[in-house]
């Protein structure tokens, strides 16, 4: 089915070319050139009070990086990970990281949008734009994140028919595939719209270990992964109606999911394992709704429900070493810990969200969103059910969380002002039953509440420059994965506490118009994070666990800056950020590590990238470009910097990772065509992220893009 699609769409691409270039039939053609000018939803949103970085993925869909990488390059944020395409990700945004920075797909919290639950694994052919809030979140996504926020838009076009397909292959045997189509029936406003996805790597690469010889000394080997594949798919359908007088719009969407990863080796990838897997599935509906009213008043609804289901096996009954060889036969089953797993989560959560809109005149604006969530989660370890054992998964648990905010935005002075200020009212109520030393459940039902208000303000100091400053008091409350862990490798803490803290931004920013000199865009921004009660992934030899770090305190800056050629020959981009996240509690569990960095975090890096295009190579609207990217992470402890000896302090080292794409675009008057030749790690530097996983080295991937 996927060759016969490419195959039409290669066929009407050839028929557009033919016709953009048949020769006149002589009649008088007399060409009318079309100014239109105006501010784009993206440069509205940049340049408005909110605190929020605007990122257009034209270029990223080209190339073989991930949305991961694509967001690593991007001042104040962070990407880490443990291996290859489907491992496990760390996101963090100006010091944040975790549940404390939440992710979004048109509004809708990602785990409920049917892409997958991790960010970095998203495909990035089905992004058309990414929004980055920092600190400050608006209202109207109806959430309680404490370090911001990443919103992913996907292809808004909605008019005529329109498909797109791309497929990319590589090193590592990794194979990815989406596929997008739309339909509007403009006299009835039907609107049917489809996508899918399919992923699939063996994550073979190689990375350097320490093997025992024959007398048991351990040496130094270079070996090749053999248990770390990964392969996930999913798919959806929409279908609805726009423009009606009784709805703006409205839309149902269904969608499926599934995804399963191998495990190679422990957090410290000092054990192989060779039989340990891990496996989720979802499915769910999604509901949207807007409508206008008359004297400025708007309405959004959105509703859905998600099921997902999530396993894993620990089961294998041998003793692995890195070469994939089974050493010796265990006295019984289980690689990870003393014994044998086999766990099963199901997880139901509802998901709403009311947003209503007033503008009572040009300048002003008031606007009120209702988000609640509802999350029933059962499970069962059959491994201890087996053995006629108590099962700490068994008792059924939930979580009910009303999120309100009320916002109001001023312009004055012509635009040159712009404020928003907000507050926001959070509620949950969690039951659960904790498992206690004697083997019985202790019932537990905990009430939380909490309030936050911030406010935003840009002045407009001459064309092109303007000035932020913003700053929230926010309050999160602990997430199901938090509380209850995951079934999987995070234990539960049924004590965590909310989150607060005292989000500051301040930012500089200036766009200039392209010139002879060509076109200049600067941006410098400075944030502090007050945080108490952080939560923070603590991790132990075979498992996670959520904590609370009583105080913390992050104070850092990031710059970018980016320059266009005249006739866009030539583009060079670069940022770099620092922050100083320290741990201030001065008692507690935590009291001890006073005045220290938190552990395991990267404090200074940066990113720099060229790119050489040119134009009209083959044909009139053909483009050929060469992108050139390097990241750069200075090294960091894995531990507390106070504790051990200074010789003897575990660091993930300085790593400088270089990538280059080649890419030729042809465009024609029904199909775009693209393709792209990609080495990641140019260089092929051994790459860690965290807790000494190493990552892939170099890879060379091709990438076939068509659009119609």
């Amino acid at each position: 089915m996927v060759i016969i699609f490419i195959f039409c769409l290669l066929a009407g691409a050839r028929a557009g070319w033919a016709q953009e270039t048949s020769e006149p039939t002589g009649e008088a053609e007399e060409a009318i050139e079309i100014s239109v000018e105006g501010t784009s939803v993206e440069q509205r949103r940049r340049e408005s009070a909110e605190s929020v970085q605007v990122l257009d993925t034209e270029h990223v869909q080209r190339e073989a990086a991930d949305l991961g990488e694509a967001l690593a390059r991007t001042e104040g944020v962070g990407v880490r990970r443990a291996g290859g395409l489907g491992s496990a990700t760390r996101f963090s945004l100006t010091g944040f990281t975790d549940e404390q920075v939440r992710f979004f797909v048109d509004g809708v919290p990602l785990e409920l949008a049917g892409l997958g639950p991790e960010l970095a694994n998203v495909p990035v052919n089905l992004v058309q734009g990414v929004e980055i809030y920092q600190g400050v979140v608006p209202i109207r996504f109806g959430t309680d994140a404490l370090g911001g926020a990443v919103h992913l838009l996907t292809d808004s076009r909605v008019q005529g028919t329109g498909a797109a397909a791309s497929y990319a292959v590589g090193s590592f045997d990794t194979h990815r595939l989406t596929a997008s189509a739309r339909h509007l029936d403009a006299p009835s406003g039907l609107l049917l719209r489809a996508q899918a996805f399919l992923d699939s790597t063996q994550n073979d690469y190689s990375i350097d270990v320490e093997v025992p010889d024959d007398s048991g000394r351990l040496l130094p080997a270079r070996v090749h992964r053999f248990h770390d594949a990964y392969r996930a798919w999913g798919a959806s359908l929409e279908g609805g109606f726009l423009d009606k007088p009784w709805a703006r719009r409205l839309l149902l969407r269904v969608f499926a999911n599934d995804y399963e990863k191998e495990l190679q080796n422990n957090i410290t990838m000092e054990v192989p394992y060779g039989a340990v897997n891990t496996r989720a599935s979802s499915a769910g509906a999604l509901l949207r709704y807007a409508q206008g009213f008359s004297r400025g008043l708007s309405a959004e609804v959105v509703g859905g429900y998600t099921f997902r289901h999530t396993r894993f096996d620990d089961l294998g009954t041998c003793s692995y070493d890195w070469y994939g060889r089974c050493v010796r036969q265990r006295s019984q089953p289980g690689e990870i810990g003393a014994r044998a797993v086999e766990r099963r989560v199901n997880q139901g959560t509802g998901f709403a969200r009311l947003h209503l809109e007033w503008a009572p005149s040009e300048t002003q604006t008031l606007r009120l969103s209702l988000a609640p969530t509802a999350v029933t989660r059962t499970g069962e370890d059959r491994q201890l059910t087996a053995l006629g054992q108590v099962d700490p998964l068994a008792p059924g648990r939930g979580l009910f969380s009303l999120v309100t905010g009320v916002e109001y935005t001023l312009s004055a002075l012509e635009d040159r002002l712009e404020n928003i200020v907000f507050l926001k009212d959070y509620l949950q109520l969690a039951s659960a039953q904790k498992l206690l030393p004697s083997g019985v459940f202790l019932p537990i039902d905990r009430d939380l509440h909490g309030v936050g208000v911030g406010d935003g303000v840009r002045v407009r100091l001459v064309r092109g420059l303007y000035a932020k400053a913003s700053y929230e008091f926010a309050t999160r409350l602990p997430r199901p994965g938090e509380l209850f862990g995951d079934g999987l490798l995070v234990n539960d803490n049924l004590d965590l506490q909310p989150e607060r803290s005292h989000n500051l931004n301040l930012e500089l920013a200036f766009e200039g118009a392209p010139g002879r000199a060509g076109a200049v865009r600067a941006s410098l921004v400075g944030f502090g994070r007050l945080a108490d009660q952080l939560i923070v992934l603590i991790g132990r030899e075979n498992f996670f666990t959520y904590q609370n770090v009583f105080e913390a305190r992050c104070l850092g800056v990031a710059g970018t800056g980016a320059w266009t050629s005249p006739g866009q020959y030539l583009t060079l981009e670069g940022n770099v950020t620092w922050q100083d996240f320290r741990n201030t509690s001065r008692e507690g569990a935590f009291g001890f590590f006073e005045g220290q960095r938190i552990p395991n975090r990267p404090y200074l890096q940066a990113h720099g990238s060229a790119r050489l295009q040119a134009s009209g190579v083959m044909s009139d609207r053909d483009e050929l470009s060469l992108t050139w990217h390097a990241r750069y992470v200075h090294a960091f402890f894995r531990s507390w910097e106070g504790v051990g000896q200074k010789d003897s302090k575990q660091v993930i080292p300085s790593q400088l990772l270089h990538s280059l794409a080649l890419s030729y675009v042809i465009r024609g008057a029904a199909v775009t065509l693209g393709w792209t030749v990609d080495v990641e790690n140019l260089t092929d530097t051994p790459a860690y992220d965290f807790f000494g996983v190493q990552r892939p080295g170099r890879g060379l991937f091709a990438k076939l893009l068509v659009e119609h």
